[in-house]
């Protein structure tokens, strides 16, 4: 007997990336992310990995909507592809919109692709799904959970999160909404799990913004970190640290300078003190008046570090 409730996970269990769900009721689909798997040591000659989306493109008249709970690549990193096989409208919070936005001009779909801005709280329908964001704390700002309300109940999807009572941005994980949204119970949670298994407690931002500055200050020569692009939040923190010790910073690779200058048009990165420079200016600077930040934490084969 074929269950008219479905829930199908075409990537990111037991994996870090691929980060893909559909959530079906007969004849109505939604997807909630479409990211990339950056692979190991152990699949080399393996560039990139998108999640299979087959059944996607055999229902691709079923699709109702596409909803993107935040901004990294292992769950926007795939959109590009997924769009270009089938027509549905996406939803997002602002940044990462600004953060679709940019791939999809550089894939150049843009102009064919329905992109949807929703704030927390807001409610709307995609098909039989009544869909409703709630803002989580993550390493990048306008990271949401969803609440999908079904004919059976409602399934909670999260994200990534963790719980930072003192965040980067200031703006906490909203858990009073979240006991409202299940105050009747929910039909499934679908949790972040990510190193559950390991004894303690993730630290603050504000931890890693303090270690940050104390490494900055006390560095005698040229200092380079390395970071991803979409962590706003950190490039944030050492903007503010490079104003406190009279440095200047110079953002080295394609997609962290998009990056980053979207988020200062838009207002989340705020260079009060007019340290960003480029790359030719930062060389008349002496060493120790420099902090460059790159691409290429893991070591992928495309970043700027590498």
């Amino acid at each position: 007997m074929s269950l008219p409730l479905k829930v199908i996970p075409l990537g990111g269990l037991g994996e870090i990336g691929q980060n893909m769900m559909v959530i079906e009721y007969r004849q109505d689909i939604v997807v909630i992310d479409a990211g990339l798997l950056f692979p190991g040591n152990d699949m080399p000659g393996v560039e990139l990995g998108i999640p299979d989306t087959t059944y996607l493109e055999k229902n691709r008249d079923r699709v109702k909507a596409i909803l993107i709970t935040h901004g990294h690549e292992d769950h926007i990193g795939a959109l590009s592809f997924l769009l270009s096989k089938i027509d549905a409208p996406v939803y997002s919070s602002r940044l990462t919109h600004g953060l679709i936005s940019a791939k999809l001009k550089q894939a150049s779909l843009i102009r064919n692709a329905s992109l949807h801005v929703v704030e927390p709280q807001e409610k709307f329908f995609a098909g039989i799904f009544e869909v409703e964001f709630f803002r989580v704390c993550h390493s990048i700002p306008d990271s949401m959970g969803i609440a999908i309300r079904t004919p059976y109940g409602t399934i909670i999807h999260t994200g990534d999160f963790k719980i930072d009572h003192t965040p980067a941005d200031g703006i906490p994980f909203d858990f009073a909404h979240l006991s409202q949204l299940t105050r009747d119970g929910a039909l499934l949670l679908c949790s972040d799990s990510t190193y559950a298994e390991v004894e303690g407690y993730t630290g603050s931002e504000k931890l890693v913004g303090e270690a940050l500055d104390n490494a900055i200050k006390k560095a005698s020569g040229r200092i380079i970190i390395v970071t991803f692009a979409s962590l706003i939040a950190r490039v944030q923190q050492i903007i503010n640290s490079a104003g406190r010790h009279n440095r200047k910073i110079s953002l080295v690779g394609r997609s962290m300078n998009a990056n980053i200058k979207m988020a200062l048009r838009m207002g989340y990165v705020k260079d009060t003190e007019n340290v960003i420079v480029s790359i030719k200016e930062s060389r008349n600077l002496p060493l120790n008046k420099v902090i460059y930040i790159a691409t290429g934490s893991q070591g992928e084969p495309t970043a700027a570090i590498t």
